[in-house]
């Protein structure tokens, strides 16, 4: 099928597809800051500070976290990006709970943890936004931000970035909040080279 642009949406299966590889790669992401005992922007970095102040696993805290904020998703983007978006999230926490049985690291150092969580959890992000669907959480609230009061959204999301980090002195070492920013600062990096519809159309 092909639209009037001439763009070819993308099919249900392929939905899935990336769908799945991206919740993966997130939930992979996770577990690799996590490791090293690392956050990240957002709201998984509040859910990754919360679980390790806590001792609750990273899944469980996220899903809790997420509830209040798939109304924003859904008043802006609507029902199937809703549908979407909660599938993602659980298929991440699933995942998130499943890959310690899996896999485990006798070395991890904090610098290749930050770097390859950013690259991975980079590309799963990029997969569900080009097949419009997120994780949920403080985008759709930046978003909204914008639409009603003027507040940019990066702004937004920045402010709170700053405030997590802030929070994460109290808890976590200085060298490991450092470590935790540049993480934060390749995926975006990440992101911001990949994801532009100057340049891309899906």
């Amino acid at each position: 099928m092909q639209t009037s642009s001439g763009i070819h949406p993308h099919s249900r299966l392929e939905d899935a597809q990336g769908v799945l590889f991206g919740s993966v790669m997130a939930a992979f992401g996770a577990m690799l800051l996590g490791s090293a005992g690392l956050i990240t922007g957002q709201l998984a970095g509040l859910a990754l500070l919360v679980a390790q102040a806590t001792g609750y696993g990273f899944g469980l805290v996220y899903l809790v976290l997420s509830l209040p904020f798939y109304g924003f998703g859904y008043r802006r983007m609507g029902a199937g990006f809703l549908r979407r978006t909660i599938a993602a999230v659980l298929l991440m926490v699933g995942t998130s709970m499943l890959l310690p049985r899996l896999i485990g690291f006798d070395t991890l150092h904090p610098a290749a943890a930050a770097v390859l969580a950013g690259f991975v959890s980079g590309a799963g992000l990029l997969a569900l936004f080009r097949h419009r669907t997120s994780l949920g959480g403080i985008g759709a609230v930046a978003l909204d931000l914008q639409d009603r009061l003027g507040i940019k959204a990066g702004w937004a999301q920045m402010g709170f970035d700053a405030v997590l980090f802030a929070a994460a002195l109290a808890v976590l070492p200085l060298d490991r909040v450092l470590w935790s920013a540049l993480g934060a600062a390749v995926l975006n990096l990440v992101i911001a080279i990949n994801h532009r519809r100057d340049r891309y159309i899906v």
